[in-house]
């Protein structure tokens, strides 16, 4: 919760302060896309790194330590260049992380269910993801400036980290066990048809980044009113979430497909609609995410045994990163040009991912039952 409180506090003005420091349309959706790149696809090597020694405790720690230097660095950077790197050793640190962390997570939600546990997890997430916009709401309005909103986000940065320590100290044992079943010695062939749906998913989702950027270069809402709209995503994503988790545990991968149709609403809501339009937009766009939150890692967790599962979340991130990079890096230049251009290409892709996802319905086994 702390964690993002900091760096989706961060997240939530990095398209305006970008354009605030001079960068174009495009350069804010490489921004973005690299970003997002290096969080997932940098998994995959610190995913086989977590598998390896099995020190899930100190990766995770490691991973969330970043964001004390990073976030709050990004009230010193003075051209948008700088700002970028920033916002990529946030991003970094995410990747060192994220495997570590969900490998936890995934043994402990074998208990409840991994969709609920997920849901869940992000649903905690998505609370501090509405306490930091707020709050960076609240600096920029009072010093007209983003500046003073990161150098702020350092106490929650370093509450995380002091949380995350307590946790260590109470848990020790949590990734040393595992529950008994069949170890894989490869991912099952279902699993990188899963991969290569996800793939076309992260490339046509909009990063909130380019749509905030659209906002405020179109004028569809002040600048002040930004965080504040995300704020209010991340709120229906804290409710949407644990939702499509109890569906996935009932009803399986199919609800990934209904979830993606909903956020597909949010290009043309977002891109072509007036300040109501754009808040209809982002609601989409926020249960679109709740939906990824609880279900993508879950399916992992549901064919993939756990002696190979840090390989396989490091490996989905990894094709999820890229393909995200390749479409902000698209939609970002296809804006300079054409803003229906961009609507068109993400639709058609979430569309395609929506189809596989459902095709996929029924096909996902458990891993003791995939051999």
């Amino acid at each position: 919760m702390f964690a993002d409180i900091t760096y989706e506090g961060a997240r939530s003005v990095i398209g305006p302060f970008l354009h605030d420091l001079g960068a174009s349309a495009a350069e804010v959706g490489i921004v973005a896309g690299i970003g997002e790149m290096l969080a997932a696809s940098l998994r995959f090597f610190s995913g086989r790194l977590a598998d390896r020694t099995r020190s899930y405790w100190t990766i995770t720690i490691v991973g969330y330590g970043v964001n004390l230097i990073a976030v709050p660095a990004l009230a010193f950077a003075g051209h948008w260049w700088v700002a970028a790197l920033l916002v990529a050793l946030e991003r970094t640190g995410k990747s060192i992380r994220g495997p570590a962390r969900d490998v936890l997570l995934s043994e402990a939600t074998t208990v409840v269910g991994h969709g609920w546990g997920f849901g869940l997890h992000a649903a905690l997430d998505q609370t501090g993801a509405v306490i930091g916009p707020l709050l960076v709401a609240f600096t920029v309005a009072r010093s007209h400036a983003f500046g003073p909103a990161f150098l702020g986000l350092i106490l929650p940065a370093g509450a995380a980290v002091a949380a995350l320590l307590v946790a260590r100290a109470w848990f020790p044992a949590q990734g040393t066990t595992a529950p008994r079943q069949i170890e894989q010695n490869a991912f099952p062939k279902v699993f990188w048809i899963y991969v290569a749906a996800s793939g076309l998913l992260a490339c046509g989702f909009a990063d909130f980044a380019l749509l905030s950027y659209h906002f405020q270069n179109a004028g569809v809402v002040s600048p002040a009113t930004i965080p504040l709209l995300y704020s209010g995503a991340m709120a229906v994503n804290a409710i949407t979430a644990p939702l499509f988790g109890r569906l996935f545990d009932r009803f399986g991968i199919g609800m990934l497909s209904a979830g993606t149709l909903i956020s597909m609403l949010s290009l043309p809501l977002g891109f072509f609609g007036g300040p109501t339009a754009a808040m209809a937009g982002v609601a989409c766009w926020a249960t679109g995410i709740g939906a990824q939150d609880a279900i993508l890692r879950s399916g992992i967790a549901q064919v993939v045994s756990m002696n190979k599962r840090g390989s396989a979340f490091g490996a989905f991130n990894g094709v999820y990163g890229v393909m995200w990079f390749v479409g902000s890096t698209v939609m970002g230049v296809l804006y300079d040009h054409s803003i229906t251009a961009v609507v068109s290409f993400g639709l058609g892709m979430q569309l395609a991912a929506a189809v596989v996802f459902l095709w996929l319905s029924g096909r996902l086994r458990a891993p003791s039952s995939s051999r």
